[in-house]
């Protein structure tokens, strides 16, 4: 029997929905958005209908679009001494990472316009049946399992601020703490929100009741959003950039985001070297892949991609710049905030590859809905110039980058990652696992990973411990982790070839890949 298409995703039950949806004779658009809407409800930290994000998708007749609907800057800025806005720290177990929350790190969210926008040109079912398994688990309830409890114990700073939000996450069994593995999550409010949103569309979220209560709870807490927030956005839909390496074709996310141009310089730089010459766990390979990350991170300062005002252009791939920062590398002699991704391949050939993100939430709910508002100008990643200092109404800047890659032999393969500023190394080192190193996709995902940043080596459990001495002595600043960490991002994948279909949901963010036959 010919199989229905794969998925990949960040919680088993967003894999089965949208397993579910393409079993019922939907295409991965369909798919992509039923897994979507379940992951609002088994991912709350990570994924929400306030939040935003971008698609990738190559319809079975050729056709590559990039979906953004990512958050933008608020039309109008409140006094900084009248915002709700306020720092927590987020405990990583090794590490912690500060947050800011309230109501005045909200942006407009893009979420639901971008879903229906994808769903109006490329979906075939109706919106009423994508929402069927999403209302299902909230109005049903779903177990914790054991990655959604630790990630609710990371940030439960945010998730015990306010009231409400504390009353809808908070343990019925250990007072003071978040849901624990084993518990049940209900969210009744989300379910009835869905199924109202599945029949009146997107302007019951924009124009109708759940911008007014925002608008409302904004205008009295401290936030900035307003009317014209809502009724101005729009969803926009952009050439993909696509970038040839070695005898891959990488498509992934364009400007004004910066994830997919800073993925690209990186490839760039590794045009000029033939990484057969080494091994993808020695110390020479990753410390040339360090130096890679860090004139990486250069090139990304240097040219203000972060900057909301400048839109990163042509220049920064330009062959001269790429070549002004590949000298500056030298290899080494060679010896013997919430995010998620889910990736979809129908039997069709239709490719759906999506990274949404949340941040981490800003504490709290639009009333009334179980949905949770986004905290993005809390994120110290996407305000590179200090927080309030933001311009207005302006899409933010993102490091998400959801990416098609297409192989020679005719495999072709969707992934993403989460993991703030790791996700573009994450994605970067999956990629060079498959195109350079040959490793199957498994392989390719699993492999222990490193992240360069600001003088800091980060290096995943699992390397050889010779190797690991052998590249530290370069790295005097370094922070070693004993095991895999969903620090590193989590690269939900699948592939097809025309043997079949192949996933694998990252085990560093609890995921989970299904074949649908």
């Amino acid at each position: 029997m010919q199989k229905k298409g794969v998925v990949a995703a960040g919680h088993e039950q967003t894999a089965k929905a949208a397993g579910y949806i393409l079993s019922e004779g939907g295409n991965a658009f369909d798919a992509v958005i039923a897994a979507h809407l379940a992951a609002c409800v088994v991912e709350p930290v990570l994924s929400s209908l306030a939040g935003g994000g971008f698609l990738m998708a190559q319809t079975a007749a050729g056709d590559n679009l990039l979906y953004d609907f990512f958050v933008q800057t608020p039309v109008t800025k409140r006094a900084v001494e009248d915002t709700d806005f306020f720092p927590i720290s987020a405990d990583f177990g090794t590490v912690r990472q500060e947050f800011h929350i309230g109501l005045g790190s909200v942006a407009t969210p893009g979420t639901v316009k971008g879903l229906f926008a994808v769903h109006r040109e490329l979906g075939t079912l109706p919106m009423t049946v994508l929402a069927e398994p999403a209302i299902e688990l909230a109005r049903g309830g779903v177990v914790m399992n054991a990655f959604q409890a630790y990630i609710f114990d990371i940030v439960k700073a945010i998730y015990l601020a306010y009231p409400d939000t504390r009353k809808t996450f908070g343990s019925k069994t250990h007072q003071g703490q978040l849901l624990q593995q084993g518990e049940v999550l209900y969210l009744p409010d989300l379910a009835d929100c869905l199924e109202v949103l599945a029949r009146e569309g997107d302007a019951f979220f924009y124009q109708g009741e759940i911008a007014r209560a925002v608008i409302r709870l904004c205008a009295e807490r401290g936030g900035h959003l307003v009317g014209k927030d809502f009724n101005d956005y729009r969803p926009v839909k952009r050439k993909p950039l696509s970038i040839d390496y070695r005898e891959a074709t990488v498509l992934t996310n364009p400007a004004p985001s910066s994830g997919g141009t800073l993925i690209a310089f990186a490839l760039q730089l590794l045009q000029a070297f033939d990484l057969s010459r080494y091994s993808p766990s020695t110390a020479p390979y990753l410390d040339l892949l360090a130096q890679v990350q860090d004139m990486t991170n250069k090139a990304r300062i240097d040219a203000y991609l972060d900057d909301h005002t400048h839109h990163p252009g042509e220049h920064v791939l330009d062959a001269e710049n790429v070549e002004a920062y590949r000298n500056q590398i030298k290899p080494a002699p060679i010896c013997s905030r919430g995010t998620t991704q889910i990736s979809v391949i129908d039997g069709q050939g239709n490719i759906a590859s999506l990274t949404t993100s949340n941040g981490e939430g800003c504490g709290l709910l639009i009333p009334g809905t179980g949905i949770i508002l986004n905290n993005m100008l809390g994120e110290q990643d996407l305000n590179p110039k200090g927080f309030h200092h933001w311009p207005t109404h302006q899409r933010m800047t993102s490091m998400m980058a959801p990416c098609i890659v297409m192989l020679p032999d005719k495999r072709r393969f969707a992934l993403g990652s989460g993991g703030s500023n790791r996700l573009r190394t994450a994605i970067l080192q999956v990629l060079l696992n498959l195109i350079d190193f040959k490793m199957s996709l498994d392989q390719a995902v699993t492999h222990p990973r490193i992240h360069h940043e600001d003088g800091l080596l980060s290096l995943e459990g699992g390397f050889d411990d010779s190797e690991v001495a052998r590249l530290l002595k370069n790295h005097p600043n370094h922070k070693v982790w004993g095991n895999r960490n969903l620090f590193f991002g989590g690269t939900h994948s699948v592939g097809s070839s025309p043997d079949g279909f192949f996933g694998i949901g990252d085990p560093r963010r609890g995921g989970y890949a299904l074949e649908i036959s």
